[in-house]
Protein backbone atom coordinates (compact mmCIF):
# COMPACT_ATOMS: atom_id res chain seq x y z
CA UNK A 1 0.00 0.00 0.00
CA UNK A 2 1.34 3.40 -0.96
CA UNK A 3 2.14 5.81 1.88
CA UNK A 4 -0.16 8.81 2.06
CA UNK A 5 1.35 11.86 0.40
CA UNK A 6 -0.91 14.84 1.11
CA UNK A 7 1.42 17.24 -0.68
CA UNK A 8 1.74 15.31 -3.95
CA UNK A 9 0.97 17.10 -7.19
CA UNK A 10 -2.69 16.96 -8.27
CA UNK A 11 -3.50 15.22 -11.56
CA UNK A 12 -3.02 17.44 -14.58
CA UNK A 13 -6.30 18.62 -16.08
CA UNK A 14 -6.21 17.84 -19.82
CA UNK A 15 -7.53 21.34 -20.45
CA UNK A 16 -4.27 22.70 -19.03
CA UNK A 17 -2.39 21.24 -21.96
CA UNK A 18 -2.94 23.26 -25.13
CA UNK A 19 -4.82 21.27 -27.78
CA UNK A 20 -2.48 22.62 -30.45
CA UNK A 21 0.54 21.08 -28.78
CA UNK A 22 -0.29 17.66 -30.16
CA UNK A 23 -0.09 14.14 -28.72
CA UNK A 24 3.60 14.32 -27.81
CA UNK A 25 2.91 17.11 -25.33
CA UNK A 26 0.08 15.09 -23.80
CA UNK A 27 2.31 12.00 -23.53
CA UNK A 28 5.03 14.02 -21.81
CA UNK A 29 2.51 15.60 -19.42
CA UNK A 30 0.90 12.26 -18.54
CA UNK A 31 4.24 10.48 -18.21
CA UNK A 32 5.51 13.17 -15.86
CA UNK A 33 2.41 12.91 -13.68
CA UNK A 34 2.65 9.12 -13.48
CA UNK A 35 6.34 9.31 -12.57
CA UNK A 36 5.57 11.74 -9.76
CA UNK A 37 2.90 9.41 -8.42
CA UNK A 38 5.25 6.44 -8.56
CA UNK A 39 8.05 8.28 -6.79
CA UNK A 40 5.65 9.70 -4.18
CA UNK A 41 4.64 6.13 -3.34
CA UNK A 42 8.20 4.87 -3.20
CA UNK A 43 7.49 2.38 -5.97
CA UNK A 44 10.28 1.20 -8.25
CA UNK A 45 10.02 1.08 -12.05
CA UNK A 46 10.45 -2.69 -11.82
CA UNK A 47 7.37 -3.07 -9.63
CA UNK A 48 5.39 -0.68 -11.82
CA UNK A 49 6.41 -2.64 -14.90
CA UNK A 50 5.16 -5.89 -13.41
CA UNK A 51 1.80 -4.23 -12.69
CA UNK A 52 1.25 -3.68 -16.41
CA UNK A 53 2.98 -6.87 -17.55
CA UNK A 54 5.91 -4.93 -18.97
CA UNK A 55 9.57 -4.22 -18.33
CA UNK A 56 11.23 -1.51 -16.29
CA UNK A 57 12.41 -0.02 -19.60
CA UNK A 58 8.79 0.26 -20.77
CA UNK A 59 7.91 2.27 -17.65
CA UNK A 60 10.85 4.56 -18.36
CA UNK A 61 9.65 5.14 -21.94
CA UNK A 62 6.12 5.82 -20.75
CA UNK A 63 7.28 8.31 -18.13
CA UNK A 64 9.39 10.14 -20.72
CA UNK A 65 6.44 10.35 -23.12
CA UNK A 66 8.19 8.38 -25.84
CA UNK A 67 5.42 5.85 -26.43
CA UNK A 68 1.63 5.84 -26.38
CA UNK A 69 -0.47 4.78 -23.40
CA UNK A 70 -2.96 1.92 -23.24
CA UNK A 71 -6.01 2.73 -21.17
CA UNK A 72 -5.65 -0.54 -19.28
CA UNK A 73 -2.02 0.21 -18.40
CA UNK A 74 -2.90 3.67 -17.06
CA UNK A 75 -5.76 2.23 -15.01
CA UNK A 76 -3.50 -0.48 -13.55
CA UNK A 77 -0.79 2.03 -12.66
CA UNK A 78 -3.32 4.33 -10.99
CA UNK A 79 -4.55 1.39 -8.93
CA UNK A 80 -0.98 0.55 -7.92
CA UNK A 81 -0.32 4.18 -6.98
CA UNK A 82 -3.44 4.31 -4.80
CA UNK A 83 -5.59 6.61 -6.96
CA UNK A 84 -9.10 5.43 -6.06
CA UNK A 85 -11.19 8.52 -6.74
CA UNK A 86 -13.19 7.92 -9.94
CA UNK A 87 -13.09 11.54 -11.07
CA UNK A 88 -9.34 11.68 -10.59
CA UNK A 89 -8.94 8.43 -12.50
CA UNK A 90 -11.03 9.79 -15.37
CA UNK A 91 -8.84 12.90 -15.61
CA UNK A 92 -5.79 10.72 -16.13
CA UNK A 93 -7.61 8.46 -18.61
CA UNK A 94 -8.85 11.49 -20.56
CA UNK A 95 -5.28 12.73 -20.81
CA UNK A 96 -4.23 9.27 -22.04
CA UNK A 97 -6.89 9.39 -24.77
CA UNK A 98 -5.59 12.75 -25.95
CA UNK A 99 -2.02 11.45 -25.81
CA UNK A 100 -3.03 8.71 -28.24
CA UNK A 101 -4.91 11.00 -30.63
CA UNK A 102 -3.29 11.65 -34.02
CA UNK A 103 -1.23 14.82 -34.38
CA UNK A 104 -2.19 17.43 -36.95
CA UNK A 105 0.55 16.13 -39.25
CA UNK A 106 -1.18 12.78 -39.69
CA UNK A 107 -3.42 14.36 -42.33
CA UNK A 108 -0.28 14.66 -44.44
CA UNK A 109 0.72 11.05 -43.93
CA UNK A 110 0.83 10.46 -47.68
CA UNK A 111 3.80 12.83 -48.05
CA UNK A 112 5.35 12.67 -44.56
CA UNK A 113 8.11 10.11 -43.90
CA UNK A 114 7.63 8.13 -40.70
CA UNK A 115 11.02 9.16 -39.35
CA UNK A 116 9.94 12.83 -39.39
CA UNK A 117 6.68 12.30 -37.49
CA UNK A 118 8.45 11.90 -34.16
CA UNK A 119 10.31 15.16 -34.72
CA UNK A 120 7.12 17.11 -35.42
CA UNK A 121 5.65 15.84 -32.15
CA UNK A 122 8.78 16.83 -30.23
CA UNK A 123 8.91 20.22 -31.92
CA UNK A 124 5.31 20.89 -30.92
CA UNK A 125 6.13 20.06 -27.30
CA UNK A 126 9.46 21.92 -27.09
CA UNK A 127 10.04 25.04 -25.01
CA UNK A 128 13.19 26.11 -26.90
CA UNK A 129 14.26 25.22 -30.44
CA UNK A 130 17.86 25.99 -31.38
CA UNK A 131 18.89 25.26 -34.95
CA UNK A 132 21.84 25.72 -37.29
CA UNK A 133 21.48 25.66 -41.07
CA UNK A 134 24.51 25.90 -43.38
CA UNK A 135 22.81 25.67 -46.78
CA UNK A 136 19.14 26.63 -46.61
CA UNK A 137 16.83 28.86 -44.59
CA UNK A 138 15.31 26.85 -41.73
CA UNK A 139 12.01 25.21 -42.57
CA UNK A 140 10.22 27.08 -39.78
CA UNK A 141 11.22 30.39 -41.41
CA UNK A 142 10.66 29.65 -45.10
CA UNK A 143 8.19 31.54 -47.24
CA UNK A 144 5.73 29.52 -49.30
CA UNK A 145 7.56 30.23 -52.58
CA UNK A 146 10.97 29.46 -51.10
CA UNK A 147 9.64 26.23 -49.55
CA UNK A 148 8.19 25.21 -52.91
CA UNK A 149 11.54 25.79 -54.64
CA UNK A 150 13.36 23.70 -51.99
CA UNK A 151 10.82 20.88 -52.16
CA UNK A 152 10.95 20.77 -55.96
CA UNK A 153 14.72 20.26 -55.78
CA UNK A 154 14.31 17.30 -53.42
CA UNK A 155 11.41 15.74 -55.34
CA UNK A 156 12.24 16.23 -59.00
CA UNK A 157 9.71 13.73 -60.31
CA UNK A 158 6.82 14.43 -57.93
CA UNK A 159 3.42 15.45 -59.25
CA UNK A 160 2.29 19.05 -58.81
CA UNK A 161 -0.40 18.07 -56.30
CA UNK A 162 2.18 16.19 -54.21
CA UNK A 163 4.49 19.21 -54.22
CA UNK A 164 1.63 21.41 -53.04
CA UNK A 165 0.77 18.94 -50.26
CA UNK A 166 4.35 19.14 -49.02
CA UNK A 167 4.29 22.93 -49.17
CA UNK A 168 1.02 23.01 -47.20
CA UNK A 169 2.56 20.68 -44.60
CA UNK A 170 5.52 23.03 -44.13
CA UNK A 171 3.31 26.11 -43.86
CA UNK A 172 1.06 24.41 -41.29
CA UNK A 173 4.09 23.35 -39.28
CA UNK A 174 5.17 26.98 -38.95
CA UNK A 175 2.06 27.78 -36.89
CA UNK A 176 3.93 26.42 -33.86
CA UNK A 177 5.78 29.76 -33.71
CA UNK A 178 2.62 31.83 -33.33
CA UNK A 179 0.40 29.56 -31.22
CA UNK A 180 -0.32 30.44 -27.57
CA UNK A 181 2.80 29.93 -25.45
CA UNK A 182 4.86 29.35 -28.58
CA UNK A 183 8.38 27.98 -28.15
CA UNK A 184 11.43 30.20 -28.48
CA UNK A 185 13.29 29.74 -31.75
CA UNK A 186 17.01 30.58 -31.86
CA UNK A 187 18.28 30.06 -35.39
CA UNK A 188 21.78 30.51 -36.78
CA UNK A 189 22.03 30.64 -40.58
CA UNK A 190 25.26 30.51 -42.53
CA UNK A 191 25.58 33.43 -44.94
CA UNK A 192 25.68 30.86 -47.77
CA UNK A 193 22.07 29.95 -46.98
CA UNK A 194 21.05 33.58 -47.46
CA UNK A 195 22.80 34.01 -50.80
CA UNK A 196 22.00 30.67 -52.41
CA UNK A 197 19.57 31.46 -55.28
CA UNK A 198 16.48 29.25 -55.32
CA UNK A 199 13.81 29.70 -57.95
CA UNK A 200 14.24 33.35 -58.81
CA UNK A 201 15.81 36.45 -57.34
CA UNK A 202 12.39 37.68 -56.27
CA UNK A 203 11.80 34.49 -54.29
CA UNK A 204 15.08 35.03 -52.46
CA UNK A 205 14.33 38.71 -51.90
CA UNK A 206 10.91 37.86 -50.45
CA UNK A 207 12.57 35.27 -48.21
CA UNK A 208 15.05 37.82 -46.88
CA UNK A 209 12.26 40.30 -46.18
CA UNK A 210 10.38 37.56 -44.35
CA UNK A 211 13.41 36.82 -42.17
CA UNK A 212 13.65 40.48 -41.21
CA UNK A 213 9.97 40.46 -40.21
CA UNK A 214 10.19 37.17 -38.32
CA UNK A 215 13.23 38.39 -36.37
CA UNK A 216 11.02 41.08 -34.85
CA UNK A 217 8.84 38.50 -33.09
CA UNK A 218 9.62 38.30 -29.36
CA UNK A 219 10.14 34.53 -29.40
CA UNK A 220 12.52 34.46 -32.37
CA UNK A 221 16.24 35.18 -32.27
CA UNK A 222 18.10 35.09 -35.58
CA UNK A 223 21.86 35.20 -36.16
CA UNK A 224 24.01 34.97 -39.28
CA UNK A 225 27.41 33.27 -39.46
CA UNK A 226 29.12 35.61 -41.97
CA UNK A 227 31.69 34.71 -44.60
CA UNK A 228 34.21 37.21 -43.25
CA UNK A 229 34.38 35.38 -39.91
CA UNK A 230 36.03 32.42 -41.64
CA UNK A 231 35.64 29.02 -40.01
CA UNK A 232 33.37 28.57 -37.00
CA UNK A 233 32.40 25.96 -34.42
CA UNK A 234 30.07 24.06 -36.78
CA UNK A 235 32.40 24.08 -39.79
CA UNK A 236 32.51 20.70 -41.51
CA UNK A 237 29.19 19.56 -40.08
CA UNK A 238 25.65 19.68 -41.37
CA UNK A 239 22.43 21.14 -40.07
CA UNK A 240 21.27 20.23 -36.57
CA UNK A 241 18.51 21.15 -34.15
CA UNK A 242 18.48 21.04 -30.35
CA UNK A 243 15.13 20.74 -28.57
CA UNK A 244 14.65 21.64 -24.90
CA UNK A 245 11.47 20.96 -22.91
CA UNK A 246 9.79 22.70 -20.00
CA UNK A 247 9.98 19.54 -17.88
CA UNK A 248 13.41 19.68 -16.24
CA UNK A 249 13.65 15.90 -16.02
CA UNK A 250 13.26 15.46 -19.78
CA UNK A 251 16.60 15.45 -21.63
CA UNK A 252 17.51 17.73 -24.48
CA UNK A 253 17.23 16.07 -27.88
CA UNK A 254 19.50 16.69 -30.86
CA UNK A 255 17.86 16.08 -34.24
CA UNK A 256 20.05 15.33 -37.27
CA UNK A 257 18.12 15.02 -40.52
CA UNK A 258 19.64 13.12 -43.42
CA UNK A 259 18.36 12.63 -46.96
CA UNK A 260 16.17 9.63 -46.16
CA UNK A 261 16.42 9.17 -42.39
CA UNK A 262 17.15 11.02 -39.16
CA UNK A 263 19.07 10.58 -35.92
CA UNK A 264 17.73 11.49 -32.48
CA UNK A 265 20.41 11.94 -29.83
CA UNK A 266 19.46 12.24 -26.16
CA UNK A 267 22.52 10.96 -24.27
CA UNK A 268 23.99 13.77 -22.19
CA UNK A 269 27.44 13.28 -23.68
CA UNK A 270 26.09 13.91 -27.18
CA UNK A 271 23.70 16.73 -26.35
CA UNK A 272 26.32 18.56 -24.28
CA UNK A 273 28.70 18.41 -27.24
CA UNK A 274 26.15 19.97 -29.58
CA UNK A 275 25.16 22.57 -27.00
CA UNK A 276 28.81 23.61 -26.71
CA UNK A 277 29.10 23.87 -30.49
CA UNK A 278 25.90 25.92 -30.66
CA UNK A 279 26.99 28.25 -27.85
CA UNK A 280 30.35 28.87 -29.53
CA UNK A 281 28.66 29.36 -32.88
CA UNK A 282 26.33 31.99 -31.42
CA UNK A 283 29.33 33.86 -30.00
CA UNK A 284 31.08 33.81 -33.38
CA UNK A 285 27.98 34.78 -35.40
CA UNK A 286 26.66 38.29 -35.86
CA UNK A 287 24.43 39.55 -33.05
CA UNK A 288 20.65 39.55 -33.68
CA UNK A 289 20.74 43.33 -34.18
CA UNK A 290 23.65 43.19 -36.64
CA UNK A 291 22.00 40.23 -38.37
CA UNK A 292 19.13 42.48 -39.44
CA UNK A 293 21.68 44.84 -40.98
CA UNK A 294 23.33 41.92 -42.78
CA UNK A 295 19.97 40.86 -44.20
CA UNK A 296 19.32 44.42 -45.39
CA UNK A 297 22.71 44.57 -47.11
CA UNK A 298 22.22 41.26 -48.89
CA UNK A 299 18.74 42.36 -49.94
CA UNK A 300 20.20 45.50 -51.53
CA UNK A 301 22.91 43.52 -53.32
CA UNK A 302 20.54 41.05 -54.99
Amino acid sequence: MRATQPDRNPPLDPAQVQQDEGPTAFRIALGTQLRRLREAGGISREVAGKAIRASEAKISRLELGRVGFKQRDVADLLALYGIADEQEQEEFLALARRANSPGWWRQYGDVLPGWVERYFGLEQAAMVIRTYEPQLVSGLLQTESYARAVIQLRHLHARTDEIERRVALRMTRQQVLTQPEAPSLWAVLDEAALRRPLGSQEILRAQLRNLIEMAELPNIKLQVAPFHAGGHAATGGGAFTILRFAQSDLPDIVYLEQLDSALYLDKKRDTDNYLTIMDNLCVQAESPTETTNVLDRILQEI
